[in-house]
């Protein structure tokens, strides 16, 4: 299949002077068909890239490159750029899939896209499956990612023709960007043609990608004398003197097209080439641009140029019928005209459907088109937004004229726009939504709709230009008779707007002040849950006690039956874990926050209540449920098409989870995701700063203290400490890190910090912030007495706060700061704990240290014994460090390692290992089935399959999953 591009301007002709260019894509070509034929088992896809200025023959390179692939029996795909198509999102994108896309009927388009079809249906230009639906930029190119893949490897090989890509939409700019690194590992060759000086300023990620690859853009040189004379000889003969020939090179300065053209109409004229010819060289040369274009033009008559200036108008390929229509001339007229312009090498055959023309070269229509008077050019553009819309283009099409056209004050103008906005936004182009609403508001609008569309601005503007948001949205709420309902999102959305820009203060008091003021309850109360969300999340609130005292009385009132109830009795859960109230409120508030569901991708309430119910069951001992709760809403997110952020923080705290569980290689991999994802979305510093404190206490987890600093450094991590509430606590991950490094000193002072902080809003649950823990830690060697009140008072929270994990945790440091004979029993005491609990990390960490302290008080055979459990623990956990540690104490101590009784390859997987915490609760098969949403066989066989890995039965489950490998998702 081939389609899309702009066809060479000429009938065949050598190519001249472009032998290393023709030799780069025989051996890009050469390459991909041997990776199908077999001679090759690697895909051997790539990119090639062809630059210089207009005229220099890329398009004629680009269809050399298609006769080739074609002759080889590759599959050949294409795209353009247009002048006057750039404002048109995904437009190159359409180009390339839709050809495709197009042979398939209904029913196997949505079987092909599958899940995809509802977050890339619009950006393709198929019929919305769900017109709410706006998934973000990242979403979108995921899909596009996944789109193309396929088509490949079922066309394979495939050959991705581009033409004319500084004229590229910048949706389709950034998606090739994004994916071009991917053509290595496919059956897929990526030939791409531009001029260099006319890329748009914003298309730097396509740039580098280009600039950087292996393969250096090719630039194509003006073409030499004796190219420019083999051309005009090729047209009127051999016998043309070499004075003749060199005069020609001088007036075209060696351009490929201009010397085609000039050497065609030497032909026409019947010219010999001879010296005494010369002077005609010059007046057919300026015919072919500038004012020798236009004047050559304006001598076919009036009808032929306002068809022309029409066909200018519309760019591309055109509609002859549609362009008669905005030049207002007769069917006879318009077939006259196109028959004079094809005469004179100005239109040609189109790509588009049926009859559908084109110019000869891009330039040609950019000179007419500045030819148009401006006066007419804004009845043109005026008269094509109308024509676009009749014949059903829809708005996207239309609104690309209006941006054209000076504002008026014209309602129907700005329907249209808004009406374009949204279907942007739906295709995941909030930057080319921007620009068609910010023409409505110049518009203007009418005055009542001028704060929903401002709201709707906004809108656009959130993921690219937060601080923008802020400003329409504050100018939406200065309008006058704004209705409850709208207000209320333009409200939550300037809430959002100032939070994500770390201005939580402003954001807590505007959801305040809006309560006070909103006449409806259940507005009211969805106001209250906004405040207390990002008070509850600002870090420097100046009296969080008494908002928690607020938001316990009103918890208290609330059953649950309406979202705004539930994301409140959220936060009332969250309260209560972090200010280590017992573990039996914060679950119990937590599920009735549950029971009737709360969505991840509510577009007017957030997810930051959903994320904190889901850890709060991490934090309360109950992982399982976390990550059930994480894997549901992350599929939410997919399904959304949400790969920005919010995928971001699912994959980070997914890990984070696994991390509290002691599946550390699991949990780096899925942290690194998270990052991964958070620096491909502009403005993803949050989820930034939960990645990177997460992925550098995993890394201190695994013994590697020399890339967790280098993480820091990388991301300045403890230089700047955010506005927001970050979990882990920036501060205290940062201690952690000093402690590894032996700053004792730099992380007792940093820990005193984060203590009187915490104190002050009193929280004081050590399962959420250890800092007591890491100060006792860090006062031990200095201040022992003070290292050991600290620790136990940790301990004593922990007990109050009701987790296992967290009390064992908090007892090994006391025991550890505490030392001598005196620690061995709160060593011991916390191994007990943490064998009741899911932190296999922490687990292997005060197995080690309950060894170390035996072997120390010289009770050798009892040390031993522990030490063989935690370095069989560290290792199965991906505690490298501690692994070593644990050798070490069993070589001081005169003994050597066991082997493993389990290897690590041995593992279960996530349903296996969630069956079995099930059962080792005692949990019927019947709950199991529903939880898992399996069948009870089902269940039944997942046990099958545990026990024959373990190698135990039900009696003994819980002791082997503490030492058991994690899985691995």
């Amino acid at each position: 299949m081939a389609h899309g591009l702009r066809q060479p301007t000429t009938e065949h002709r050598p190519l001249l002077e472009r032998d290393r260019e023709l030799k780069a894509i025989d051996s890009a070509l050469s390459g991909l068909r041997d990776a199908v034929d077999g001679v090759s088992r690697a895909p051997r896809g790539g990119l090639l890239a062809f630059t210089g200025a207009a005229g220099l023959g890329k398009t004629t390179l680009i269809a050399a490159t298609r006769a080739r692939a074609a002759a080889l029996g590759l599959t050949v795909i294409s795209g353009t750029g247009g002048e006057k198509e750039q404002g048109l999102a995904f437009r190159v994108v359409r180009q390339v899939l839709q050809p495709t896309l197009a042979t398939m009927g209904e029913t196997e388009r949505r079987e092909f896209l599958g899940s995809w079809y509802g977050i890339v249906g619009a950006a393709l230009g198929l019929e919305a499956t769900d017109s709410t639906q706006m998934p973000d930029p990242t979403g979108v190119r995921d899909g596009l990612d996944w789109v193309m893949t396929r088509l490949t490897v079922m066309n394979a090989p495939v050959v991705l023709l581009l033409d004319d890509l500084h004229w590229a939409d910048a949706e389709s700019l950034d998606w090739l960007a994004s994916f071009a690194p991917r053509v290595a590992d496919l059956p897929l060759l990526m030939v791409a043609a531009y001029r260099p000086d006319d890329l748009p300023p914003d298309a730097t990620s396509f740039r580098t990608l280009v600039e950087r690859h292996e393969e250096r853009p090719h630039a194509l040189s003006p073409l030499g004398r004796d190219g420019v004379a083999r051309i005009v000889r090729n047209e009127v003969g051999e016998e043309a003197e070499d004075v003749f020939c060199g005069e020609c090179w001088t007036a075209t300065g060696g351009s490929p097209f201009e010397a085609v053209e000039l050497a065609i109409r030497l032909r026409e004229r019947r010219v010999k080439g001879t010296q005494d010819e010369l002077p005609v060289i010059g007046d057919l040369a300026a015919a072919v641009k500038g004012p020798g274009l236009i004047e050559r033009l304006h001598r076919l008559g009036t009808s032929t140029v306002r068809f022309a200036w029409a066909a200018a108008v519309l760019g591309g390929s055109f509609s002859p019928e549609l362009a008669a229509g905005i030049a207002v001339v007769g069917n006879e007229d318009a077939a006259e005209a196109t028959r004079k312009l094809r005469a004179s090498r100005i239109l040609a055959d189109g790509e588009g459907p049926g009859r559908s023309l084109a110019f000869v070269h891009p330039s040609i229509a950019t000179t007419i088109y500045h030819d148009i008077p401006s006066g007419l050019r804004v009845g043109m553009h005026n008269a094509a937004a109308d024509a676009a819309q009749a014949a059903g283009f829809g708005p996207t099409a239309a609104a690309r004229h209006l941006l054209e056209v000076p504002c008026d004050g014209r309602p129907e103008a700005v329907l249209v726009l808004r009406a374009a906005a949204r279907e942007y936004l739906r295709a995941g182009a909030p930057e080319a939504a921007r620009r068609v609403l910010t023409r409505a508001l110049r518009e203007p609008p009418p005055a009542e709709d001028r704060a929903a569309l401002l709201h709707e601005l906004a809108c656009s503007t959130f993921l690219i230009e937060p601080t923008a948001t802020v400003s329409h949205l504050q100018e939406a709420l200065a309008e006058p008779g704004i209705d409850p309902e709208l207000r209320a999102s333009i409200v939550y959305r300037l809430a959002q707007a100032l939070a994500n820009t770390d201005r939580l203060t402003e954001a807590a008091a505007v959801a305040a002040d809006e309560a006070r003021r909103a006449p409806n309850p259940r507005i009211k109360l969805r106001m209250q849950a906004d405040h207390f969300v990002w008070s509850a999340f600002r870090a420097d609130e100046p009296d969080s006690s008494a908002r928690s005292r607020r938001l316990a009385r009103l918890a208290d009132k609330l059953t649950g039956r309406g979202l705004e109830e539930r994301y409140i009795l959220g936060l009332r859960a969250w309260d209560a874990l972090v200010r280590g109230e017992p573990r039996q409120t914060a679950l119990r508030h937590a599920e009735e926050a549950l029971r009737g569901g709360m969505s991840w991708t509510d577009e007017n309430r957030g997810f930051e209540v959903p994320v904190a119910v889901a850890l709060l069951f991490m934090y309360c001992d109950q992982p399982w449920r976390a990550e059930d709760l994480f894997t549901k809403g992350m599929a939410e997110c997919e399904h959304k098409g949400w790969s920005g952020s919010h995928l971001a923080q699912g994959q980070t705290l997914s890990g984070y989870i696994r991390y509290r569980r002691g599946c550390l290689s699991e949990a780096e991999e899925f942290v690194r995701a998270g990052l991964h994802t958070a620096e491909r979305v502009e403005g993803a510093v949050p989820a930034q700063w939960f990645a990177i404190g997460i992925l550098i206490q995993i890394l201190l987890a695994r013994g590697r203290t020399e890339d967790a600093r280098e993480l820091a450094d990388a991301h300045h991590y403890g230089d700047v400490v955010p506005n927001a509430v970050i979990f882990p606590d920036p501060r205290t991950v940062y201690a952690e890190l000093l402690l590894a490094e032996e700053r004792y000193a730099e992380a007792a002072r940093l820990l005193s910090a984060v203590g009187d902080w915490l104190e002050s809003r009193n929280w004081r649950n050590p399962a959420w912030c250890p800092w007591q823990l890491d100060l006792a830690s860090a006062l031990a060697r200095t201040a022992p007495e003070k290292a050991v009140r600290h620790a136990q008072d940790a301990v004593k929270r922990a007990r109050d706060f009701g987790a296992a994990s967290a009390i064992g945790q908090a007892l090994s440091v006391e025991a550890e700061v505490t030392g001598g004979p005196a620690a061995l029993d709160l060593h011991a005491e916390a191994v007990e704990y943490l064998e009741r609990s899911p932190a296999s990390y922490e687990l292997a960490r005060a197995l080690v240290g309950h060894g170390a302290a035996l072997s120390r008080n010289g009770r050798v055979q009892e040390a031993a014994h522990r030490l063989y459990q935690g370095l069989e623990s560290a290792v199965h956990c991906g505690a490298e460090g501690l692994a070593v540690r644990a050798r070490q104490e069993l070589s001081a101590a005169g003994l050597r390692p066991l082997p493993l009784r389990y290897a690590q390859t041995d593992t279960l997987t996530t349903r296996e290992r969630q069956t079995a915490e099930l059962t080792v609760q005692g949990q019927p098969e019947a709950v199991i089935a529903k939880e898992l949403r399996l069948t009870e066989q089902g269940v039944r066989q997942l046990l099958s399959c545990v026990y024959r890995k373990i190698g135990t039965d039900a009696a003994g489950l819980a002791q082997a999953l503490e030492t058991f490998p994690c899985p691995r998702t």
